[in-house]
């Protein structure tokens, strides 16, 4: 059942779902273009989660109840669309499982490296949130053998490009950032670039595979010395 909250004094919560399924993503990113087009100057930013949507508004043009109004037929005509089959775009991305924490995530898991890597590599994971950071593109879900908890003490610094995984997720740092999750490696590509249009390549929906490369490769294709 949809939960409309407010969420301060000029935002409005769409809790959307109790838990994330793989139709999910695809469908809020579906919902989210729709409301954009359909109430587009009255919203600052529009936040997508994994089983929510947060409306920031201009309160000089709308309020809690009016923004209730609009929406809630959009809602009725998403509700009752069939969840079509899951697609969004397939990204395969390089990474050398290099990372500070492989051998101990190994050792937690009672895993080899190379099980690690294998189980790790195999999955096809959704996009389900992007935030934390600019382009930070959380992934879900890891295989069960791969779950763990964060970190107990997170690093200061964590360089840009880490793959990391904590708890059922995975995800790529664009930037260098404090972070507690455990590093598997490292992604020789630039996966936020204010520059570029769009600056992020991974979308809500979308599908990731990382795809296992050595050193040698990882260098050519950019990485850091």
């Amino acid at each position: 059942m949809i939960r409309l909250e407010p969420a301060g004094a000029e935002a409005l919560l769409l809790v959307l779902a109790e838990e994330p399924d793989e139709r999910l993503a695809q469908r809020l990113a579906l919902l989210a273009t729709r409301i954009r087009a359909e109430l587009g100057p009255l919203l600052r930013d529009l936040v997508p989660g994994w089983t929510s949507l947060l409306l920031h508004y201009d309160l000089s043009r709308t309020d809690h109840e009016q923004l209730t109004a609009r929406l809630t037929p959009l809602l009725d005509l998403w509700l009752a669309e069939a969840p079509g089959r899951a697609a969004g775009r397939l990204h395969e991305i390089p990474i050398w499982y290099a990372g500070a924490d492989l051998a101990e995530v190994a050792h937690s898991c009672r895993l080899s490296v190379a099980q690690v890597i294998e189980l790790h590599s195999a999955g096809e994971y959704r996009v389900g949130a992007i935030g934390f950071a600019p382009g930070f593109a959380y992934l879900g879900e890891l295989h069960e053998r791969l779950v763990l908890p964060r970190r107990a003490t997170p690093r200061p610094r964590v360089p840009a490009g880490s793959l990391a995984i904590a708890e059922r997720q995975t995800a790529v740092y664009p930037q260098a950032s404090p972070g507690g999750w455990h590093l598997l490696g490292l992604c020789p590509w630039r996966l936020f670039d204010a520059a570029r249009q769009p600056p992020c390549p991974l979308a809500l929906g979308d599908r990731v595979r990382f795809v296992a490369i050595d050193e040698q490769t990882f260098r050519a294709a950019g990485g850091p010395l």
